[in-house]
């Protein structure tokens, strides 16, 4: 027995082993990993790698000027520059600050508000365009939140906000200042499509807010109208899996999108009375359809501002009917192209790269004509399709006794349904089919359908995952995947450095699409504001042989041999571009005021005026087109060129990176 007496002390514990250290790639593996994984993604989570992403892809180099449309929407905007009006004097202007009755047709005062209080702490247009960044990445957040309250997969939501924020066809949109637009109007599209997730007496009201959001930042918002009810009539079974009342659902977006479309029309006419376009003022003859009259009477209370219409921007304007439409198809199937596969991305395609199709029927109009019909006959049969799954399911929920959800699988099915009808329809008012518009074609224009493409995208290679998991855990679906990805993010990066200044940016516009007037003309003029007349004479001579009926080329070719001190080389330049330009007093005053500068010899020892010795010549062109302003300008250069030094002032145009004139 032991004494109890004994001092030996109690045996002392060892120290216990000190834990593995992880490896710093296995800790950050994990760290990454729990951040997209570990929790639900939110709107500020999902925010944070997707503007990095952006940011990385679509930044501007800081030095950055004003490019192609930024010099109207930013320099010369009166109202951005504080010249007319306060802040609410946005909703009585045009996109590029215009009063109703010079307005070129765009009225989206949510950019132009936005414009303005960038403008008042920077006049370099790096920080406006830098807003777009932040919208973008904003709109992915939003993708990723929505996508993830539908499928309720973290992994699935990830992908994707990165296929979206990644599309390279939406650089010009994101890069360029003037996407401002599309990029807003996408953000009301999103918040709508996440207005759908509320419950049913909340929904109509925020629906109406975003919708009217997005119409007030750009006009092609009115998508919105069909498609929100859309997608609240085929996800309702999703977004509400107890009470679908998909019907209800439906009935109450249509009425919260169409009554923000009615708000954004009222307020637009009585705000902004534009003129209306001619021919709504000529009455239907006595035997027109009752649709042709129910048409008539939309149009005249939705009264749409007169939109431009120059055949170099939109060739299709001087087409038939039929021949217009296998045009607009052709157009549509490469977007979709490009949606897929930006193989090559530009800033302009004006003619005659896409010119007048010379047949009606040729591949790329029958796959365009396929890709406008058979996605929403794809929509309506996946719905149908779903409800009746969706009906036996629920049988079989209740006899068990069980909450009744849609598989992962048809959840996906259904935002692709919508996606593939999104496509279609959001692109449909900018394909030239059922209104012409100023452009033939623009990437700009796919921010809207990017967003249903991406839904298709997603259920794409979800399903060409689940079908590859045999083969080596699913690497051909990911490989596919991440080429898909790096080629996107490829273009994009490569694209957005074509922004770095107008030069490049018109040096790169002109090699990927070699067939654009405009692209060779504005590359001279860019070269020509830096002192390289040679340059931009040869290039403004390609433009010319590319559109020879274009007076803006005839004009500018004159002007720079005229300013090359070669007046009489210039002169049948403008002797044929004046003509074509009897409307243009900003052509007309670059011709006139440098043959009033430019001296000839007079072969007495003198000189005269260049012109005074084509004086005569250029009486007889204004006495043949009298009321134009190229019969004005004429007369008042002859009467008060002295007293003007040449063209009255206040007719001559701005300069190039030069703001309103006062």
């Amino acid at each position: 027995m032991t004494d109890a007496s004994d001092p030996t002390p109690p045996e002392e514990p060892s120290p216990a082993a000190p834990e593995p250290r992880e490896p710093p790639l296995e800790r950050a593996w994990r760290v990454v990993r729990d951040y997209f994984v570990g929790d639900d993604p939110t709107f500020w989570v999902a925010m944070v790698p997707l503007l990095a992403l952006v940011a990385l892809l679509y930044t501007r180099h800081p030095a950055t000027n004003c490019i192609f449309d930024e010099q109207e929407a930013l320099l010369a905007n009166p109202y951005v520059n504080g010249k007319t009006g306060g802040w609410l004097t946005a909703f009585q202007r045009d996109f590029w600050g215009l009063p109703h009755d010079r307005s070129v047709g765009s009225y989206r005062p949510i950019p132009n508000l936005v414009w303005r209080a960038i403008w008042g702490y920077s006049k370099n247009p790096w920080l406006a365009h830098w807003f777009n960044v932040l919208l973008h990445a904003a709109n992915g957040a939003c993708v990723t939140v929505f996508t993830f309250l539908l499928t309720r997969r973290r992994g699935l939501s990830w992908l994707a906000g990165f296929i979206f924020v990644s599309a390279a066809v939406l650089t010009e949109a994101v890069s360029g200042v003037v996407g401002i637009a599309d990029v807003l109007g996408g953000l009301g599209a999103l918040l709508a499509l996440l207005s759908l997730t509320l419950p049913l007496a909340a929904m109509p009201v925020a629906v109406l807010g975003s919708v009217l959001f997005g119409l007030f930042s750009k006009e092609s918002a009115l998508v919105c109208v069909p498609l929100v009810p859309l997608a609240a009539l085929l996800l309702a079974p999703v977004t509400h899996p107890e009470r679908p009342r998909r019907w209800a659902r439906a009935l109450l977006a249509l009425l919260g999108a169409a009554a923000a479309f009615v708000i954004y029309v009222e307020i637009r006419k009585r705000a902004f009375p534009a003129p209306m376009e001619a021919s709504l003022n000529t009455p239907l003859p006595p035997d027109a359809s009752w649709l042709s009259r129910a048409h008539r009477a939309f149009m005249v209370w939705f009264h749409q501002p007169p939109l431009p219409r120059d055949p170099l921007n939109n060739p299709l304007i001087k087409a038939d009917t039929p021949h217009r439409i296998a045009g607009a198809l052709r157009v549509y199937w490469r977007g979709l192209t490009q949606l897929v596969a930006p193989v090559t991305l530009s800033g302009d395609y004006s003619s005659p790269q896409e010119p007048i199709p010379p047949t009606l029927i040729f591949p790329e109009s029958v796959l365009g004509a396929l890709m406008m019909v058979c996605p929403p006959l794809a929509t309506a049969w996946l719905w149908v399709r779903s409800m009746l799954r969706e009906r036996r399911l629920r049988a079989e929920a209740e006899q068990q006794g069980q909450a009744f959800a849609l598989p992962e699988s048809e959840r996906l099915l259904l935002l692709a349904a919508v996606g593939m009808t999104w496509v279609v329809v959001s692109y449909f008012p900018h394909s030239n089919i059922p209104v012409l518009l100023p452009t033939v074609r623009a990437e700009r224009f796919w921010y809207f359908p990017v967003v249903g493409s991406t839904f298709v995208l997603l259920a794409f290679f979800t399903w060409l995952f689940r079908a590859t998991r045999h083969i080596q855990d699913g690497a051909p679906a990911v490989g596919l995947f991440a080429l898909f990805f790096t080629f996107q993010c490829g273009k994009a990066f490569q694209h957005s450095r074509d922004y770095r200044d107008d030069l490049t940016f018109w040096t790169a516009t002109r090699q990927a699409v070699p067939r654009s007037a405009k692209a060779h003309l504005n590359y001279s003029v860019m070269w020509g504001a830096r002192g390289r007349l040679d340059i931009r004479r040869d290039a403004n001579k390609t433009a010319l042989e590319l559109a020879p009926e274009w007076p803006m080329a005839h004009v500018y070719l004159g002007d720079t041999l005229c300013r090359m001190h070669q007046p009489e080389e210039a002169w049948p330049h403008y002797e044929q571009g004046f003509p074509l330009a009897e409307n243009d007093p900003n052509l007309l005053s670059l011709g006139l005021q440098c043959l009033w500068d430019e001296q000839l010899p007079d072969g007495e020892g003198g000189t005269i005026r260049a012109f005074k010795k084509h004086e005569e010549e250029l009486v007889r062109m204004a006495d043949a087109r009298p009321g134009t302003w190229l019969a004005y300008l004429v007369k008042d250069i002859t009467y008060n060129g002295e007293k003007h030094n040449g063209v009255d002032p206040k007719y001559r145009p701005r300069g190039y990176n030069e703001g309103p004139k006062d």
